[in-house]
């Protein structure tokens, strides 16, 4: 059987991304397409010249959890700009569709928006849903636990020129996980900036930034003591394993109980 999905965001990469891979998915069925109501698309059949895929775009992310019987999406998975996910989750929430996120940047209100909808929905939270990327972030977590504490932690990160946040939120989240593992918070330890500044301090967690070409994504963590230096790194080189891993994820989200998900959850089912 089918499942219905809706993608906020179709007209970004990742959007088009999953759109292709849809074709060739059988598992899956395209019922809603949204793009921003500045769009030069909306109302476009969301293949384009392509061959007709019969769903049109539209800026009414309530329309598009619909289909034309009336049966609502198994899922939802925005890829849109951060300041459309705030509306999109209490769409999301008021017709009882889970969503996955996958946009980053996400302010403190956009926040709280998606923690109201996770009272109703199940909502996943996923800056990246490579599963390559998951096992990074469990041997991070690992590393962050097992090394001590004397050792430095860099994160670099490189992707392509029109990404819109810096660092990436894939590598806050790496971040995250091993001031976690120390006992620390990201803010307690962050260090964003070091033009100009003393070295950093016991216990810091930097972070280093490329923004070049059409680079898909590439993250490392360098752990670094005395003598030796551990790394561990993650680099796509198509896009589509993106596109993969949010359609494994949102198979994963359909039919779960409100909640807030994390892509941990979904490789350790």
């Amino acid at each position: 059987m089918q499942r219905r999905l809706a993608i906020f965001g179709i007209t970004g990469r990742m959007g088009q991304s999953i759109f292709r891979l849809l074709r060739t998915e059988s598992r899956w069925r395209l019922i809603g397409a949204v793009a921003s109501s500045s769009s030069g698309r909306l109302g476009q059949d969301v293949a384009g010249d392509g061959q007709p895929s019969g769903v049109h775009i539209t800026s009414d992310a309530q329309a598009a959890l619909i289909d034309a019987h009336g049966k609502k999406a198994a899922v939802a998975v925005d890829f849109s700009a951060a300041i459309a996910v705030a509306a999109h989750a209490r769409a999301c929430a008021a017709a009882g569709v889970p969503l996955l996120i996958g946009t980053t940047g996400l302010d403190a209100d956009c926040q709280a928006a998606v923690h109201q909808a996770a009272k109703d929905v199940a909502v996943l939270l996923a800056p990246n849903t490579s599963v390559g990327v998951g096992v990074l972030a469990e041997l991070a977590r690992m590393a962050g636990a097992a090394l001590p504490a004397s050792f430095d932690v860099e994160i670099h990160e490189a992707h392509h020129r029109t990404k819109r946040d810096a660092p990436s939120g894939t590598a806050l989240k790496l971040g995250e996980i091993i001031a976690q593992a120390r006992g620390r918070t990201l803010a307690e330890v962050a260090v964003y900036d070091r033009h100009g500044a003393q070295p950093g301090a016991p216990g810091s967690i930097g972070f280093s930034v490329v923004r070049a070409g059409d680079i898909v994504g590439e993250h490392t963590v360098v752990f670094a003591g005395a003598g030796e230096r551990l790394e561990i790194t993650h680099r796509a080189s198509d896009r589509d394993v993106f596109a993969r891993g949010a359609l494994l994820a949102a198979e994963w989200l359909a039919g779960r109980s409100p909640g807030l998900y994390s892509m941990r959850d979904v490789l350790h089912q």
